[in-house]
Order: structure tokens, then sequence, then C-alpha cells
């Protein structure tokens, strides 16, 4: 995919992430934004995804769950869930909260209990071999997971077993809900932790849709691999770039038309 559509994309993505955050007045939409650029790289063709339902399609598991609009967006920009089902996002009955749900075509887990991703990704990559299937897994985990218990432990238990199939990528975006990752618990340079226990650590700009590419598609070996993607908490809109508030806060219709005048400038 070239860098171009790959922004065309992502832009696509954001789009979607400000204009249903703000009709259905949720938040969550600085964790959103700092993640879709890997998503826009991962459905521009790095997931080998003939179909929703084919068997041996590649997994991905958001298990920043509260990230699910980014998610939404990008299964709509590629045509796995239509405008109609996208529109109701938030609404009473729908399936579409502000967690994945797996009954959504193109959602493969529902997740949102943070740390527990990558232990169902382990299973996925498992399961993948006994099946004697090629497909591969692919995990989104924050940086802030990375404080749980359980993640360390679906670490070890991927080394184990030499999980090569398995790709987990952390969205290092330094923020969490209460406070930045390094005040709250400080695990730098994360790269460092990821290689201790025996993965294939590559770490790249997180924005960088040919380096993340190249990051995703090009490993081998026998061991389980993370991409650490550097990333901008609200990359796309400046006032709410690397601000804490926007973890949970809403936008105000000024807001609103300040940044989709924002993401609309970066378009020309």
């Amino acid at each position: 995919m070239s860098e171009a559509a790959a922004q065309i994309l992502a832009t696509k993505i954001r789009r979607t992430i400000l204009t249903q955050s703000k009709r259905a007045n949720v938040g969550h939409i600085g964790s959103c934004l700092s993640i879709a650029d890997i998503l826009a790289t991962l459905y521009g063709g790095v997931l080998r995804i003939p179909s929703p339902d084919a068997g041996d399609r590649d997994r991905l598991i958001l298990s920043k769950g509260h990230a699910a609009l980014a998610l939404y967006g990008a299964l709509n920009a590629v045509g796995v869930i239509d405008d109609d089902l996208l529109e109701t996002f938030c609404s009473d009955g729908s399936p579409l909260g502000t967690h994945p749900e797996h009954v959504v075509p193109g959602i493969d887990i529902s997740t949102g209990s943070l740390g527990h991703g990558l232990s169902i990704g382990c299973g996925a990559a498992l399961a993948a071999r006994m099946q004697n299937s090629k497909r591969r897994t692919y995990v989104v985990v924050s940086d802030a997971e990375c404080n749980e218990g359980a993640l360390w432990e679906a670490v070890m238990f991927a080394v184990h077993h030499r999980l090569s199939s398995l790709t987990a990528i952390v969205d290092l975006n330094g923020q969490q809900a209460l406070g930045y990752t390094r005040d709250v618990l400080d695990l730098s340079p994360l790269e460092n932790k990821w290689k201790a226990f025996g993965w294939d650590v590559r770490s790249v700009d997180g924005h960088n849709s040919l380096a993340l590419e190249s990051a995703l598609s090009g490993v081998d070996g026998d061991a389980p691999h993370v991409v650490i993607a550097k990333t901008t908490f609200g990359k796309g809109v400046s006032f709410m770039e690397n601000q804490l508030s926007w973890h949970y806060w809403p936008m105000t219709d000024e807001q609103f038309s300040t940044a989709i005048a924002e993401l609309e400038k970066s378009e020309a």
C-alpha cells in the first residue's frame, strides 16, 4: 500500500472517530486517534482477510478495547460494516458500543478488560498451529496494558510455545486514563522488557505507514514478534495531542468544528 493511500485511509478513520464521537457525545477520542495509522496499515494490506468469515483469515484483536470507534472506522472504510450500521454507534440496541463485541461483522473477539487481549491472541495463534493454518494473529495493546501482570504471563507463554505467527503491536502513546505512563508505572525503555523475554522486537514511528508495514510484514524466525509503535495521543487534532483530558471528554460544537477543519487542512 502506498503512503498516500494509507494516509487517505487513516484520515477517513479519523473523520469517523470525530464525527461519530460527536454525534454520540462520548469520549476515548485521543486513544482512538493514536491508532488510526496502525489500523490503516493493517487493513490497507497487511491483514489477509478475504472475507470476515473466511476460516484462514488473519485474526486481529483490539486489546485496548476502549478504542473501538477507530476499529469501526477501519471496518467501515474497507466495506465490512456499512454507513447505516456505523451511524448507530452508541445508540440503544446497537451492537456498536464503546468496546468491540464479536457479534459485529469483522470483529473476532470482544475486548475491553485491559491486559487480557494478548492471552487471547496466544490462544488464537496456538489454535492456528494445531489446525495447520497459515493464518496470523495481531494484537493491538496499549502501553498502559503493559502495567498488567496478565500481559506478561502471555508474553512468557508465547515465547515458551514459539508462537511465531503472533504479533503484538504496542500503541506507545505515553498516556493512560489517570496520568502519563511514566508517572503511573515507568517501563521505559519498553523494548528492553520484551527483548528480555525473548520476543523479536521492532520499534517504529506509529504514524509512518511505510515503517509500520515493513515492521509488520517482514517477520521471520520462530519467536513471537512485537512492534513498539511510538504514537501521539490525539494525533491529527492539535488541541487534543498529548492532553490527558481527551481520554474521556466529549467535544463541544466549537471543538468539533475546529477538529474537522484541521483534518480537512491535512487532506489538502
